[in-house]
């Protein structure tokens, strides 16, 4: 699917609600920006968005075609572009993901889902341009959550670009190797593991993976499963639980036996920026001949055949519903 206008999707009456929708389900601070709308027209559009709410992790495609139909309705709402955004990237309709997501950005003057254009540049096969959006990105305008995020999808480019160092280097940041609740620690971590572990460096991909299950007590990651796979544990067998002897396993057996890993880590960062720095020169020169007057509202696509579908990252943060009010999932 590409972006289309905003009259394109699904009329509201081919398209009927799941059964159980509640349309007061819908966010308070999602509900204040349809107060534009007419009483029945908001309504019908909260539905909707709460439908997008409720399938967006389940089945991205069909709240996709439903937050289609509010954007039918409400094109102008921020949170309805912003739906439309979300479930597109889900979907991994890329072009309409990031045309949506950047109308989305205009109409209410925030950053949110900066990282996710960036991914969907990546999965495009184009991370010269998710590294472009990282470093032309003003910082002050994102959270620091909103930050990680956006430097986990650019380390990705990096590995995308051969560029392990400069990748490896990108995430030494504080929260890497603070306290396990430090603010986005696990998404972070399991970041860096994965890059270790796809150069090689298998034992202290292992570490870190162990970092990130720490840190990740709301199950954002994988990475208790990546350290059983290290293991030699079958997950296909379930065979999660227990090793060869039919011993619980230990994912955590080795975490603290050794701080060898943490001392080289402090030595690398002092040449981080400059690994970094010299990947920056090399990506300089790919955009010398590259067109940076792109319209960000078009989200065209060069014509010719479609670049290879690589899907999102998976150190990409997985996605959370802004649609719903808080308890709306436990009332089922």
């Amino acid at each position: 699917m590409r972006e289309g206008r905003e009259d394109e999707g699904p009329k509201p009456e081919t398209l009927p609600l799941p059964e159980g929708i509640d349309p007061l389900d819908l966010d308070d601070e999602v509900r204040e920006e349809l107060k534009t709308l007419g009483k029945s027209l908001a309504e019908a559009v909260a539905g909707r968005l709460v439908a997008t709410g409720e399938l967006v992790d389940v089945d991205a495609k069909q709240a996709l075609e439903h937050a289609l139909v509010a954007r039918r309705m409400a094109a102008r709402v921020p949170a309805v572009r912003e739906a439309v955004g979300i479930a597109a990237y889900l979907s991994g309709e890329w072009q309409l993901a990031i045309a949506e997501l950047r109308t989305y950005h205009r109409l209410s003057g925030k950053l949110t889902h900066i990282a996710m254009i960036a991914d969907c540049e990546r999965a495009q096969s184009r991370p010269e341009r998710a590294i472009d959006l990282y470093r032309n990105t003003d910082q002050a305008l994102l959270d620091r959550s909103e930050q990680i995020e956006l430097l986990i999808v650019a380390a990705g480019a990096r590995m995308d670009m051969e560029q392990a160092d400069a990748a490896l280097a990108m995430l030494r940041v504080p929260e890497l190797d603070g306290a396990d609740d430090a603010l986005e620690a696990a998404p972070l971590r399991y970041a860096y593991a994965d890059i270790l572990l796809a150069t090689g460096k298998r034992d202290e991909a292992y570490e870190w993976f162990a970092k990130a299950a720490a840190a990740d007590t709301e199950g954002e990651t994988d990475a208790a499963d990546r350290l059983l796979e290290l293991d030699g544990v079958s997950l296909e067998d379930g065979d999660e639980d227990e090793d060869g002897d039919g011993e619980p396993v230990d994912a955590f057996d080795d975490e603290n036996d050794d701080d060898e890993n943490d001392d080289e880590d402090e030595e690398e960062v002092d040449d981080s920026s400059n690994v970094i720095d010299d990947a920056d020169e090399d990506l300089d020169d790919d955009f010398e001949d590259e067109d940076e007057d792109e319209d960000t509202d078009a989200g065209e696509d060069a014509a010719g055949d479609e670049p290879e579908d690589k899907g999102p990252s998976k150190a990409t943060p997985p996605s959370t519903s802004p649609f719903l009010a808080p308890g709306a999932d436990e009332k089922r």
